[in-house]
């Protein structure tokens, strides 16, 4: 797009560094090294107001910005920040011994993606203790991690959607090496990595961004989160420089695999080339040099099929697209909960909707909307679409963060996991949910400005006073107990029923991977209070109800596949079926 440096501080082969900042309302920029050989620099104005200068400075080297002979800054688009979001930054060499030359990626169809959350995943919490974990994942069943933002937050303890330093893997996690290396032993496993990214707005504490380059931020917008980013507006362009080049810098410098773009429909532009649909054709252009698959997954609550639709069909052409309406349909009907964007939610009929096409509201009318909703998503392959039984969110943003484990029966459990598993989308894992982790998921940060930390608390506590029960109170945020309380407990995978649900998890996905008929669109039927959900010569009974079922099939020589029930109590009798209630039944033909 321009013929620009890459932003930010760039260790070169020569031993030199190039720092180039956009600064459009400064008149002069001095780049400050504050070690090992403390001086001034003058930086040159190179057009479309940005500064450059190249000069000495070895890898570990901070420094800082000083804008019109007075304000001193860090470097938004820093990769390093040793002292948190309000110090200096620091150069980075990204040279990297690298084992994954043969690496070529997952395919679309194969992916089974597992959402974790660095800091709670381990007691150390850090990238390289992921690593050990990674067979029992391979194992599992598990072709992609997916680790959420990791960009540069303050403080010690946050979910990453407050990051301010883009480029910038959080020092806490073990920064720049500590990713690579976690990617680098993912690849080993056959395991791909997709990072949850957020363009869509900063984090209020350390966004210097604001100061330095206020035309990135526009008021035409509003987000529910701060300021909307300005990407069809003046100077738009840089902004897209910025972001465009931080995604490519992920997949070239990391080796990430595919990238989850946090709530695309709060990314606002109007002009004729959408941001996405750029960032989409710079990536697949990317891909191409890589010589491997680069996924771009939108997570966008509007049911709008375009995002992921090829461009010669006048879509964006990313890679697919989560669907929410699928996780609300089985949250509702199993929780009986119905407010918030829950109403209109509930029916079985739902479900057996979503198995079909992945949305509920494909242009019918929405009680939570109140209005028509969605668009027909039928155009798009199965794989395109991200479902899930529990994540991040949908835990995360509950007034507690209880999982459905605290409020489902082990066989209502199963028989949702089956219904998530077995479909024919991309299915994706909540770390801990396939071995039932009883421990929460709370909303967590570790801010310093009291202001921010008063509104977070309480506009958490307004948030969610509508759905505690008497003698709950929601979670202090800025508490460190929140934080310590919401990591995993990986020693309950061998013990008991957690050990037998794992288990359970891992049959499901081993089905997945030898029936490829499984990743067709199917056809289901309601009966009673069980699904039927029908491919050529594969059968899945989803028992919703307490009471068992006889379902008649339509020829005899059909067998047993998966039986969820703990004893399983399937009958198989010719073409009549019984199964137990809450449970998943898979059967198959004798030639499937």
């Amino acid at each position: 797009m321009f013929n620009l440096p890459q932003p930010g501080a760039v260790y070169r082969s020569d031993g030199t560094t190039a720092f180039t900042l956009w600064a459009p309302t400064a008149a002069t920029v001095e780049l400050i090294v504050l070690d090992p050989k403390p001086r001034t620099v003058t930086m040159k104005p190179i057009g479309y107001d940005c500064w450059h200068v190249v000069t000495e400075a070895p890898p570990g080297t901070r420094y800082r910005y000083r804008l019109d002979g007075q304000r001193e800054r860090p470097d938004p688009a820093s990769r390093c920040q040793p002292e948190g979001v309000h110090g200096p930054s620091a150069v980075v060499d990204h040279h990297f011994d690298w084992s994954d030359a043969a690496w070529r990626g997952v395919p679309l169809t194969d992916l089974v993606i597992y959402e974790l959350h660095v800091g709670t995943f381990t007691p150390e919490g850090t990238f390289t203790a992921i690593i050990p974990h990674l067979p029992i994942l391979r194992d599992l069943g598990v072709t992609a991690i997916e680790l959420m933002p990791v960009a540069h937050f303050p403080g010690q303890r946050n979910w990453g959607y407050d990051g301010v330093y883009l480029y910038a893997p959080h020092t806490v996690y073990g920064g720049v090496k500590g990713l690579k290396q976690l990617v680098d032993a993912a690849h080993a496993h056959g395991i791909a990595v997709i990072l949850d990214v957020v363009y869509n707005h900063f984090g209020p504490e350390g966004n210097y961004l604001w100061d330095i380059a206020p035309p990135a931020f526009t008021d035409r917008y509003r987000t529910p989160w701060g300021s909307a980013i300005n990407y069809d507006g003046p100077d738009s362009d840089l902004v897209r420089w910025l972001i465009i080049e931080n995604a490519l810098e992920w997949l070239r410098e990391y080796h990430i695999d595919g990238l989850r773009l946090d709530a695309t429909h709060a990314i606002f532009d109007v002009s004729p080339y959408h941001v996405l649909e750029e960032l989409a054709d710079r990536v697949r252009e990317q891909a191409i040099r890589l010589g491997r698959p680069a996924y771009l997954f939108a997570e966008h609550p509007l049911n709008d099929p375009r995002f992921a639709r090829p461009k010669v069909l006048g879509g964006y052409g990313l890679s697919g697209i989560w669907s929410d309406d699928f996780h609300h349909a089985l949250h509702s009907f199993l929780t009986g909960e119905q407010n918030g964007y829950y109403a209109g939610f509930g029916s079985l009929a739902q479900i057996a909707t979503a198995i079909e096409r992945s949305f509920v509201f494909a242009g019918e009318y929405s009680p939570h909307a109140r209005r028509r909703f969605g668009r027909d998503p039928s155009e798009l392959a199965p794989e395109q679409f991200v479902v899930f039984l529990q994540n991040h969110d949908q835990v995360g943003n509950r007034a507690i963060g209880d999982r459905l484990g605290a409020t489902l029966s082990e066989a209502q459990l199963r028989v949702a996991a089956a219904t998530v598993l077995l479909s024919p989308y991309t299915p994706l894992i909540f770390m801990g949910e396939e071995y039932n982790e009883p421990a929460p998921f709370q909303y967590f940060t570790d801010h310093s400005d009291p202001a921010l930390i008063t509104g977070v608390r309480e506009g958490r506590k307004r948030e969610f006073a509508y759905f505690l029960r008497p003698g709950q109170e929601v979670p202090d945020p800025q508490d460190p107990t929140t934080f310590t309380r919401s990591k995993l407990n990986h020693a309950l995978r061998t013990v008991g029923r957690h050990a037998a649900h794992q288990a359970f998890y891992r049959e499901l996905l081993r089905l997945r991977r030898e029936l490829p008929g499984l990743r067709q669109r199917p056809r289901t039927r309601v009966q009673g209070q069980t699904i039927v959900v029908e491919w050529p010569r594969i059968r899945l009974l989803l028992n919703f109800g307490p009471d068992p079922i006889r379902i008649e099939l339509p020829v005899a020589s059909w067998q047993i596949r998966l039986d969820s029930g703990d004893p399983p109590a399937t009958i198989l009798d010719g073409m009549r079926v019984t199964c137990s209630g809450y449970s998943a039944v898979l059967l198959t033909t004798h030639n499937e």
